[in-house]
């Protein structure tokens, strides 16, 4: 069983700026195992044009998303919240292993167990190819940092 994660529903926003830069922080570990468990037993996603179902199939497909992305650096930014729900807009950069950089835009909807874990993540991600001269994003965020997300 996994341990109940802190802050939980109903958010306010405080409680909800506190979940968003939590998942922005384990998701910049890249530690599929550890980020996984932020998730229900039987979370459902969609990512892109991908369905999965279950807290395995999540952590598989995390260990398949940094094998492949790279030097991958994230930034979530809260856009709205309500009861057990958070909607998040975020980039993310990285690059394959032929060395071409990506950006990565996208929008998330949250919706949470009484518990604090994730039971539904909905992930919809635009990808821009970049020079390593245009990247913004090249490490965790430097604590305190609270500065928006640069639209374009």
């Amino acid at each position: 069983m996994t341990a109940a994660r802190p802050p939980f529903p109903p958010f306010d926003e405080r409680t909800a700026r506190q979940k968003v830069q939590a998942a922005e922080d384990a998701w910049n570990t890249r530690d599929p195992e550890r980020v996984a468990l932020a998730y229900t037993e039987d979370t459902v996603w969609r990512n892109r044009d991908r369905h999965l179902t279950g807290r395995a199939e999540v952590t598989a497909f995390l260990r398949e998303k940094w094998a492949r992305e790279l030097d991958y650096v994230l930034r979530k930014e809260l856009w709205a919240y309500e009861g057990d729900r958070i909607a998040v807009r975020f980039q993310y950069e990285c690059r394959d292993a032929a060395g071409q950089w990506w950006r990565a835009y996208g929008n998330e909807l949250w919706e949470f167990a009484p518990d604090g874990l994730m039971s539904r993540r909905e992930a919809s991600i635009n990808d821009v190819r970049i020079s390593a001269a245009e990247r913004r994003l090249t490490g965790p965020r430097p604590a305190g940092e609270r500065n928006p997300l640069p639209l374009w």
